[in-house]
């Protein structure tokens, strides 16, 4: 099949989503302003973010993704703290301060991914039956350590976003949700984007203390 002819399809399957999933869409739109809000370490992408992951556990309940529905009810809840966590470490333009991880966290950080993924996959395949239960898992326990990452104000939750966003694109475009899969293409660009912003803003902190 030409490349031609699979784009088509992509573009048919695109075209018919968007007016079949409204809501999916909605969450698309609000997941771009989440992430550029992030970005530029704005506090307002914690509202945004709230309305996004309420939307996205509808969503993906109906698509029997069910470490994802589990995913976005952790998502409301740190949404929340985080909100409160980011209040408390702003600069005086708004924007919030950032920090890195220590070694020995990361390391713990990654066996904690691990462990969660293995857990979550086998409950998952075993009792709910649930598409592609591993995957699902690995994206599930990475965005989990990402997240946390990201309420601690680490410049190290962007590498867990972006190995948790390449194994998403795959998985939702599997499943048919092409929107989400462009979503998550789009959140891969961002998270990379997002790390060398974050990067930059470190140094500048540290200039400044070093001044």
């Amino acid at each position: 099949m030409s490349a031609d002819v699979l784009g088509g399809h992509f573009l048919n399957a695109l075209r018919a989503e968007i007016f079949t999933s409204p809501l999916e869409s909605v969450a698309t739109l609000l997941g771009i302003a989440n992430i550029t809000l992030l970005i530029r370490r704005s506090i307002w992408n914690y509202p945004v973010g709230i309305c996004m992951v309420s939307i996205y556990a509808y969503v993906f309940f109906g698509a029997k993704l069910y470490s994802d529905v589990l995913l976005q009810v952790f998502f409301f809840v740190v949404q929340i703290v985080g909100w409160v966590a980011w209040l408390r470490h702003q600069e005086p333009d708004g924007e919030v301060i950032v920090e890195t991880s220590r070694a020995r966290d990361l390391v713990l950080a990654l066996l904690a991914t691990g462990l969660g993924a293995a857990l979550l996959g086998y409950a998952m395949g075993r009792w709910a039956h649930a598409a592609f239960p591993y995957w699902d898992a690995t994206v599930a326990s990475a965005s989990v350590i990402a997240q946390l990452l990201l309420t601690w104000r680490r410049v190290e939750n962007w590498v867990w976003w972006i190995g948790s966003n390449v194994i998403s694109i795959v998985i939702y475009a599997r499943k048919g949700l092409f929107l989400t899969s462009g979503l998550y293409a789009f959140f891969l660009a961002m998270a990379v984007i997002g790390l060398v912003s974050w990067l930059k803003s470190l140094r500048r902190q540290r200039l400044y203390t070093q001044s």
